[in-house]
């Protein structure tokens, strides 16, 4: 099995000699080939001459350089070298400042020749870790990028989805065809796992014990914050029939509930009470829709008393959130159309449901194991 690590580089010449020495002493625990291929953004440091140098005693280095676009499009165009020019069977992705340690390389890669297609390296499972040194906003940081991955873009059985440190078969690449990934930044390591896991892959994660680089700076910036929210929602909106499905029940329920409301207000029905009963008929409504249509093709652990014990909770919880947005929107407003508040209590319920019923209540059993 040829293995091609991917390493991209930009003003890192303080760390790559020593990264490129310790994955040499790695070849022997490898079985078959162990290629490390530098991807260099231009550094203006010298990084890509010091791998010139170590390549005219190490073969199995190899050096492309490229402008600076981010590090998604570095991985792509690593990634598409490797597999057409070096003949890669597996590709690995890996930091250049010994965040990732070498010695886990085997291991990840041990996980591929038992059968999966994309083994994660991850701070997030049992046994895994992160600095403790880092403080609560770093520590915010990092988890607030994993629940967009994973309950924006839809990848909630990963536990680490912007893990950087990961093995995949080229095979499953070049099924993924990594040119139409339209990605630059960190956002890139989000939009290829759920390509990956939207194409079958069999993934896994095992535990690593992730370390703040002692050499350099790092390269994550205000822009690829940004550029990984908006592809986290864009891969949703774009990918996800489910959630389009979801939308289109809450907009049906938002008519039952309005509906509902106006015709127990003319019944002469305290709004008080008339808020809760309506929201409870949405409810039902958006539940029938969405057990029958929505998650249809779901496959689940669950039998069907179960899923409706969930879903019952799910309600209650969603009324509450409703209801508590309801009689604060009275207070705040007490001017407004009685109407106008039933519908901003809505808004919160309907996420609430979205995420409870089809992240537990309809939670899909898919090809993924930790």
């Amino acid at each position: 099995m040829k293995t091609v690590i991917v390493v991209p580089t930009y003003n890192e010449a303080d760390n790559i000699i020593a990264l490129l020495d310790a994955l040499q002493s790695q070849r022997s625990q490898v079985a078959g080939e162990l290629h490390v291929l530098v991807v260099d953004d231009n550094s203006p440091d010298g990084t890509a001459e010091l791998v010139r140098h170590y390549q005219q005693h190490h073969s199995a280095v190899h050096l492309i350089l490229g402008e600076k676009h981010g590090l998604g499009a570095a991985y792509i165009r690593g990634m598409q070298f490797a597999l057409e020019q070096i003949g890669a069977e597996v590709i690995m992705e890996m930091d250049a400042d010994f965040s990732h340690d070498p010695h886990d390389v085997p291991r990840l890669l041990r996980e591929i020749d038992a059968g999966y297609d994309f083994v994660i390296g991850s701070r997030y499972v049992d046994n895994g870790s992160i600095p403790p040194e880092w403080t609560w906003l770093r520590r915010m940081n990092s988890r607030f990028g994993n629940i967009v991955a994973r309950y924006v873009a839809g990848i909630y059985r990963v536990r680490d989805c912007t893990a950087g440190f990961r093995a995949i078969r080229a095979s499953l690449l070049r099924e993924i065809d990594l040119g139409t990934l339209k990605v630059q930044g960190y956002a890139f390591q989000v939009a290829l796992l759920h390509r990956a896991v939207a194409a079958g892959a069999l993934v896994k994660e095992v535990p690593v014990a992730f370390v703040d680089r002692t050499q350099g700076e790092s390269k994550l910036g205000l822009s690829d914050i940004l550029e990984f929210i908006l592809n986290a929602w864009w891969i949703r909106l774009q990918s996800s029939k489910t959630f389009i499905k979801f939308l289109l029940v809450g907009a049906s329920g938002v008519v039952v509930n309005l509906g509902a409301f106006t015709i127990l207000l003319g019944l002469g029905m305290n709004k008080f009470v008339a808020s809760p009963i309506a929201i409870e008929i949405s409810i039902i409504s958006n539940f029938m829709l969405n057990n029958y249509w929505t998650f249809r093709r779901r496959q689940t652990r669950d039998r069907t008393r179960i899923k409706g014990l969930k879903f019952n909770i799910v309600s209650v919880i969603a009324l509450a959130v409703s209801y508590s947005t309801f009689i604060v929107s009275a207070w705040a407003a007490p001017t407004w159309p009685p109407q106008v508040h039933q519908a901003i209590g809505i808004v919160p319920a309907l996420f609430v449901n979205y995420f409870l019923n089809s992240y537990w209540t309809f939670r899909h059993v898919g090809r993924l194991e930790s």
